[in-house]
């Protein structure tokens, strides 16, 4: 085995594979990772990637010396290698180019035992090798697109005047339900890990007028389902003088350029996962609107059992969402089903001013925003109902006193929308090392 000074002492440049058009018809330097290697006596083929792309490697034995030719027999799936070569145009080949090996070095030989073979394997196995699964190639293909939505998501909340501020993880109170809190000690007295960044956007909008977050958060739900993990991603804009009309404007047009995104930048993936990119074609604002009391009626009329006042689950937003081929706005919640700092609808107190934005195709609610509370005689009131300690929340009440005006905001789970935009069934394929009730290994 060579040393790494002694594998980089190389006459040809080292490209990056996504780079080989630029090079066609040159001896380069590719490095990576073999994930098929087929032995054909005097012919060999390597494919390779190297986390841009992936390339086929051929190799003949008359081309090369005796020596080389002997290392491709101690070859092993996941291997770390660099193939020096040139590079060929061939457009039957992934990414149209191939290499024809000129010398192959090996910088280690994988075990021979590597887990993942190419066959059919459990969910649950796979879920312990998470950490060799995020090599293949749809997984890659995954966490490629999420990355391009996080990009998406901050370009068009910067390029639409919003300040990014961050807000802590560790809290003294809860934002949601306090049922579902991930409690810590913070020096002898109790402290939180986040569910939300959106009451510190509240105080960081009256310096910036608007804001978002991008961060982690925590909900110690007790949940098993597909739509549900520990711990999430979640980007949470918040806008001063904003009520909820300009809320869903802003909430649609967000959805909607980062799926054209994804679309335009990152097709070859949503290929890799056969993803049906005709259903996110139609993904342009506007989006349909119904109001709570609305979708009661639909649920009812297509024989669920639903009651004003009833929160909905999975199955009655799935209903709720198949009547339509674009993400469906549902407001005017009941007050009760909805978190303390909720605006209620001055014309109808019982219900308040939010709006849950629900995916096609069962994936769910994506974005949950509502206006918020700038009374301050009522959010003392709500604090106070809820059964919430007002000691810690005498901060978010300074900010009713000191230049309150309108405001709303949203939290959209990135791992929600990349699985909707995917195509795959759990969130838990979302999300490099997904926390779920019974997974927090590796």
């Amino acid at each position: 085995m060579q040393s790494t000074e002694e594998l980089t002492e190389q006459q040809a440049p080292s490209v990056y594979i996504d780079d080989l058009k630029n090079h066609e018809g040159q001896t380069v330097i590719v490095r990576g990772w073999l994930m098929h290697h087929r032995d054909k006596k005097k012919l060999q083929f390597l494919v390779l990637r190297d986390g841009t792309g992936t390339v086929q490697a051929v190799a003949f034995q008359d081309d090369l010396s005796p020596e080389t030719w002997e290392r491709f027999k101690e070859l092993t799936q996941e291997s770390s290698i660099m193939v020096t070569g040139t590079v060929r145009k061939d457009d039957r080949a992934p990414g149209g180019y191939e290499i024809s090996v000129s010398d192959l070095q090996i910088f280690q030989v994988a075990g021979a035992d590597f887990p993942i073979a190419p066959k059919e394997h459990g969910v649950g196995f796979l879920m312990e090798h998470r950490h060799l699964w995020i090599r293949s190639t749809k997984q890659r293909a995954v966490l490629r697109i999420r990355a391009e939505v996080i990009k998406a998501a901050r370009d068009y909340l910067d390029n639409n005047g919003y300040v990014l501020v961050d807000t802590p993880i560790l809290t003294p109170a809860a934002c949601e339900g306090t049922s579902t809190l991930f409690e810590t000690d913070y020096f002898g007295t109790p402290a939180y890990l986040a569910q939300s960044g959106q009451l510190y956007n509240e105080a960081n909008i009256e310096a910036f007028g608007k804001v978002y977050c991008f961060g982690p958060t925590f909900r110690a739900e007790k949940s098993k389902t597909r739509r549900h993990l520990m711990e999430f991603w979640m980007v949470e804009p918040e806008a001063a003088w904003m009520e909820l009309p300009g809320l869903l404007e802003l909430e649609e047009g967000f959805i909607s350029y980062i799926v054209q995104t994804v679309l335009e930048k990152r097709r070859a993936d949503l290929e890799t996962l056969e993803r049906d990119t005709s259903k996110l074609e139609s993904i342009q604002a506007p989006f349909p609107r119904i109001t709570y009391d609305e979708a009661i009626e639909i649920l009812k009329k297509n024989g669920l059992e639903a009651e004003w006042g009833d929160d909905f689950g999975g199955d009655e937003e799935t209903v709720l969402a198949s009547q339509y081929d674009r993400p469906l706005f549902i407001t005017h919640y009941p007050a009760h089903v909805k978190a303390f700092y909720m605006q209620p609808d001055p014309n109808r107190p019982e219900v308040v001013l939010c709006a849950d934005l629900i995916a096609p195709e069962g994936y769910g609610e994506i974005c949950g925003g509502s206006q918020r509370i700038h009374d301050l005689a009522l959010m003392e009131q709500r604090i106070k109902e809820h059964d919430l300690p007002r000691e810690a929340f005498e901060w978010y009440l300074d900010l009713r006193k000191y230049g309150s005006v309108p405001h709303s905001g949203f939290g959209m789970g990135i791992e929600r929308l990349v699985a909707w935009i995917c195509g795959v069934p759990h969130l838990r394929e979302a999300i490099p090392y997904p926390r779920m009730l019974d997974k927090i290994y590796p």
